[in-house]
């Protein structure tokens, strides 16, 4: 049984045919039933699912779907727990880099036979990348996140700063270093910069891993026998976090205890994505500014990923799964959900439609960094939710003073051990599918990950800000005050 579900809220959407339990006998008309499980987040997203299944329903109607919203703070223990026990649906929607340790474990269908080419070529760049692994597409989304910096036009111009253009044309480290000293000089306090010190969890390797990766640096070796020792360490990668510490020891940055720092008008300058955009306009007005992160070298680099769409190995109709993935992807479906929790729509028609990222919207950045190809999806392993997590525990020494070099070194040694204890996560050999199947060489160390995930079950969520950003395994949503919206996913993800 899947105890999992004393927690989960399940919504039948009813169409013809009794209900069947799978392998038990199911009838042919089974065929035309459709399992789904979503993560509950915000009301407005789930309201516009639950409607996006009637119109496809409408159009499809003698097709059976069977929603069930599971809690996001346990959602991974509730899906290891399913796997476990044969009763993963159809359908599963999970948040990024859960991607990453589904697929290795052998839980989702490769997509790149069931995809439509004209939805293939009309997706943004950042979710193909998001959502493949080791060379297969696993995952779809029907939005992205957007992470920038969120500036005070009359602040800046009272500076006499130079406002960047877009990503192409962002400010350099020294450049950005300096103007955080001319701020200073006419801010009571001297502190101008919100880097969201509030926040918590997956946060810090969303928002700060582009600056090690724009420096030359990055969390990990992603070659496939590739380690953090050398990268995450390597004077790239220390050279970026020795300028945050440097921002933070200054007496740059507001510690935003309230989450208020940016819309009380108490810096100019916020790190932050497109979930803060509606305060923020409410509060600045037409003085709110959108604009690159600071790149460290040569180029910029910013961070994406969100909530994605799988279609599970216990698929009974992985073609009419697809179909329902293709109607989530029309340019008006996918402006639905993006309207509802504010993500950054998923396909090239979709954000030209959009009055929010299109050409001319106020959130058009976003979407250009996410075309132009400088964003970076999280290192694609199921190690991640580890490397995150040592990478959160490495910001948090270096903001309170441990000399950045020897943090990293450290956070880098736990990666490498994980690495290491599971051989890299090599691909499973033989006929691929079910569990312990034959030929899968590394099933002990498989079923001990999937084991250590189930213990996950009944963790208490913390909201996040909407949209926010994939979690990984075992890692919780961004921690938020007052201020920030509930997360669709995290929320990135």
């Amino acid at each position: 049984m899947l105890l999992a579900f004393t927690v989960a809220t399940a919504l039948t959407l009813a169409g013809c045919g009794p209900e069947v339990e799978r392998g038990e006998g199911a009838p042919d008309a089974d065929v035309h039933r459709l399992e789904i499980w979503a993560h509950a987040g915000r009301e407005e997203e789930r309201r516009t699912l639950e409607a996006q299944i009637d119109r496809f329903r409408a159009e499809r109607s003698e097709v059976r779907i069977d929603l069930t919203w599971i809690p996001e703070g346990s959602y991974n223990g509730q899906v290891q727990a399913a796997a476990l026990a044969g009763r993963l649906p159809d359908l599963l929607e999970f948040d990024g880099p859960y991607l990453y340790s589904y697929a290795w474990q052998g839980h989702l269908r490769p997509l790149d036979d069931l995809l439509p080419e004209e939805i293939h070529a009309d997706l943004l760049p950042s979710i193909l990348a998001q959502g493949r692994y080791r060379d297969h597409l696993y995952g779809l989304g029907t939005f992205d996140s957007g992470l920038g910096l969120w500036a005070n036009r009359a602040r800046l111009e009272a500076a006499n700063a130079r406002i960047p253009g877009g990503p192409d044309d962002a400010w350099d480290a020294e450049e950005f270093s300096d103007l955080l000293e001319r701020l200073a000089q006419d801010d009571p306090d001297g502190q101008v910069l919100d880097l969201k010190l509030n926040y918590t969890g997956e946060w810090f390797s969303y928002a700060f891993a582009p600056l090690l990766q724009s420096a030359g640096g990055d969390l990990v070796d992603r070659e496939p026998e590739g380690v953090a020792s050398g990268t995450l360490d390597g004077p790239e990668s220390v050279a970026a976090m020795t300028a945050v510490q440097s921002w933070i020891r200054q007496g740059r940055v507001d510690p935003n205890l309230d989450d208020a720092a940016f819309a009380r008008g108490r810096v100019p300058l916020a790190w932050g994505g497109h979930w803060n955009y509606p305060g923020y306009r409410a509060a600045l007005g037409e003085d709110l500014l959108l604009l690159p992160l600071p790149r460290m070298d040569e180029t910029m680099v910013t961070g994406q990923g969100s909530w994605q769409w799988g279609v599970t190995r216990r698929a009974r109709d992985p073609e009419l799964a697809m179909d329902f993935l293709a109607f989530l992807l029309r340019p008006e479906e996918v402006l639905a959900m993006s309207e509802a929790n504010g993500g950054v729509p998923a396909t090239r028609a979709a954000v030209a439609r959009s009055e929010a990222y299109g050409a001319e919207g106020p959130l058009h950045l976003f979407a250009r960094q996410l075309e132009e190809g400088y964003a970076r999806p999280r290192p694609r392993t199921p190690a991640y939710p580890v490397i995150s997590d040592a990478f959160d525990r490495a910001f948090q020494d270096i903001r309170h003073g441990t000399d950045p070099a020897a943090a990293l070194s450290a956070a880098a040694r736990r990666i490498d051990r994980e690495l290491r204890e599971n051989h890299h996560y090599p691909e499973i050999t033989g006929e691929r599918g079910e569990r312990g199947e034959r030929g899968d060489t590394h099933k002990a160390t498989r079923d001990q990950h999937q084991n250590r995930a189930v213990g996950q079950i009944g963790v208490d969520a913390k909201e996040a800000p909407v949209g926010g950003q994939p979690l990984g395994e075992g890692l919780p949503p961004f921690g938020r005050r007052e201020g920030s919206p509930p997360t669709s996913d995290g929320h990135a993800g």
